[in-house]
């Protein structure tokens, strides 16, 4: 069972994802607004739901707001269907996105899959790989004494990477680890990642991510 946090200003949706996963035996705790942002209140929760086209603060820029303090999955429930929005939201720190309508399995599963993902265990806890360090148990990337602040999506590609360096990956299979075979964010959010993930590297004096043209990305040897 999970505490599960979802934010949306309508009503009939809150109480729709509440019967949802009440079924999984999840505690859903629901609000239609947020207007006083207290870090503790966010951090008790395994899961957020969010919805994007809310008052007072949008679910994107609550989301960038809260990201800094809190771990666990954040999905976008939203209507909006451009690109640029997709890639905005996931950008901002969201890890996947849900489309209204939604379905009940849908919602289930794509809800389910993220708690999974989130609990499975790591064989070790530490790593380094091309001079970058990898704590696997905070989820944390650090170059020397210098962390890479990376949002939870760009960290699950730099772990995949440097954990299998011997491998080429393509942007599917990238986007298949980190939102499974049925997730709906475009591949082209895959390119906006690396290219962010390297910007951070780089400020670092780094460069562990190379492209193999026409294939995918590796990690880089060491």
């Amino acid at each position: 069972m999970a505490k599960i946090l979802a934010i949306d200003d309508d009503s009939d949706i809150l109480a729709l994802i509440s019967n949802i996963l009440h079924r999984d035996q999840h505690a859903v705790i629901t609000l239609q607004e947020v207007t006083d942002i207290n870090p503790e209140f966010f951090q008790e929760y395994d899961l957020i739901l969010l919805d994007v086209m809310m008052p007072y603060v949008d679910g994107f820029e609550l989301c960038r707001r809260i990201r800094g303090f809190v771990s666990c999955p954040i999905l976008f429930l939203t209507a909006k269907s451009q690109e640029e929005d997709v890639v905005n939201g996931l950008m901002t720190g969201g890890d996947d996105y849900i489309a209204k309508p939604f379905g009940v399995k849908e919602l289930r599963a794509r809800v389910n899959a993220h708690l999974r993902r989130e609990s499975r265990e790591k064989n070790v806890s530490r790593m380094t790989v091309a001079g970058v360090t990898f704590d696997y148990d905070a989820k944390e990337v650090w170059v020397g004494e210098q962390q890479v602040r990376l949002t939870p999506n760009e960290y699950k590609i730099c772990e995949m990477l440097a954990r299998r360096k011997e491998r080429v990956f393509s942007r599917e299979e990238i986007h298949q680890e980190i939102y499974g075979i049925d997730g709906d964010a475009l591949f082209t959010t895959i390119t906006e990642f690396i290219r962010s993930i390297r910007s951070k590297f780089n400020a670092c004096g780094v460069s562990p991510i190379s492209t193999v043209w026409g294939v995918g990305y590796r990690w880089q040897n060491d």
